[in-house]
């Protein structure tokens, strides 16, 4: 059984965060089965690589995204995601996954996906991701339980940068 890629709260990564935690870091192995035909990494991999770094992220939180998904019935689909590739990932590099909050609305959490590879630290791509938090039964925007934004909270971008732009 395969272990999975690693979560971390990378020291010194960035500037400090709302409550003095660091940078959210979500370390990613590029598998065979993921990159095209011309030996890079699909595209929309990259936008399945940001659900497992919100998977991991939301770990901290009682149970876990399972439990917030199976007991709690509350999703986080996603409604928006913009982004700019400026490298290619290809098979046996490990992307690093910066993960910031954006912004906190009543219903929403938007993020910033910063993705470096690790054996250089090239930025590989920035992605904008905007999620709603949803009653899994009706699909309709639910307010931002209180854990979830204090968890959001604490990974508040220091630079407070959004514009619109990844």
């Amino acid at each position: 059984m395969r272990a999975p890629p690693a979560a971390t709260r990378a020291r010194g990564a960035g500037p400090a965060r709302g409550a003095d935690l660091p940078m959210f870091t979500y370390r990613r192995p590029v598998r065979f089965a993921e990159v095209d035909a011309a030996r890079l990494v699909f595209f929309a991999r990259v936008h399945e690589y940001c659900h497992d770094a919100l998977e991991a992220f939301f770990a901290a939180l009682p149970g876990g995204y399972a439990h917030l998904i199976q007991a709690r019935d509350i999703g986080i689909p996603t409604v928006h995601i913009s982004t700019d590739f400026t490298a290619p990932l290809r098979y046996g590099d490990v992307a690093v996954f910066d993960v910031e909050v954006l912004r906190i609305g009543r219903t929403s959490v938007t993020f910033r996906h910063t993705v470096r590879r690790e054996a250089d630290g090239a930025v590989c791509a920035v992605i904008r991701h905007v999620v709603v938090t949803a009653a899994l039964a009706t699909l309709e925007p639910v307010p931002v339980p209180a854990d979830v934004r204090a968890l959001a909270a604490a990974h508040l971008a220091a630079d407070g940068r959004d514009g619109g732009q990844p």
